[in-house]
């Protein structure tokens, strides 16, 4: 089978799927591997993963180790879900609820292999960005009236959570330094060619994409 498939206008209502030029004639692993060297190429290129260098116009957002991290990650979700419902805010609840979402979308949803729990995971470093940013917000939020309540609650557990596993001294090569919310934190790209798991799930999406089954998916839905 020929990669990818072309796909007949008369059974598509006009719809064309065709190849690039570039790919025309080529095997389908041909194509999977011509995928993955351009993905490697574009991590050679994102050589850093700082967005910005020593930025001082933001609000700065004290780091927090390894262990920490571990520990508040399941509870992001549930300080993100009171900030949504706070309704009476101050500029620095503003410019930390959003660093933390955009934060955790550069991170991927926290989606990639081992990026809470393995220090050598490309996405480790900005993981601790969009939890330290959790966190800073958790606390800023106990003096909030709208939040006060369920705010104490998550503290209770969170604190609980922290002693039982000593979370505060399991420290990484990220624990230190700190973060503001003028400058974001992108994956360390050029690092992904290294760390296996990584490359397991980024080879393993590429092949899914180019895959005839993806193309008669894509095909077959609705328009």
């Amino acid at each position: 089978m020929r990669f990818p498939p072309r796909v007949d206008s008369t059974s598509t209502g006009g719809a064309h799927l065709r190849r690039p030029f570039f790919m025309r004639g080529m095997t389908q692993p041909s194509c999977c591997w011509l995928l993955l060297l351009a993905f490697l190429q574009a991590t050679n290129v994102m050589a850093h993963g700082r967005s910005s260098t020593g930025p001082v116009s933001g609000i700065p957002i004290p780091n927090l180790s390894h262990g920490e991290m571990a520990v508040l990650s399941p509870y992001r979700s549930d300080i993100m879900g009171v900030a949504d419902k706070v309704k009476q805010t101050d500029p620095s609840f503003r410019r930390l609820k959003n660093y933390a979402a955009i934060q955790y979308s550069y991170c991927f949803w926290g989606a990639a292999p081992g990026t809470i729990t393995d220090e050598a995971s490309p996405f480790n470093e900005c993981a601790h960005a969009y939890l330290a940013a959790s966190k800073a917000l958790l606390l800023h939020m106990r003096a909030m009236p709208d939040a006060a309540p369920a705010i104490a609650e998550l503290v209770s557990q969170i604190d609980t959570d922290m002693i039982r596993t000593g979370a505060a001294f399991i420290g990484c090569q990220y624990s230190g330094g700190s973060f503001n919310t003028a400058g974001l934190v992108t994956p360390h790209w050029e690092n992904v060619p290294a760390h296996v798991p990584t490359m397991a799930a980024t080879g393993a999406i590429l092949m899914i994409l180019a895959s005839p089954v993806f193309f008669r998916i894509v095909r077959r839905s609705p328009r």
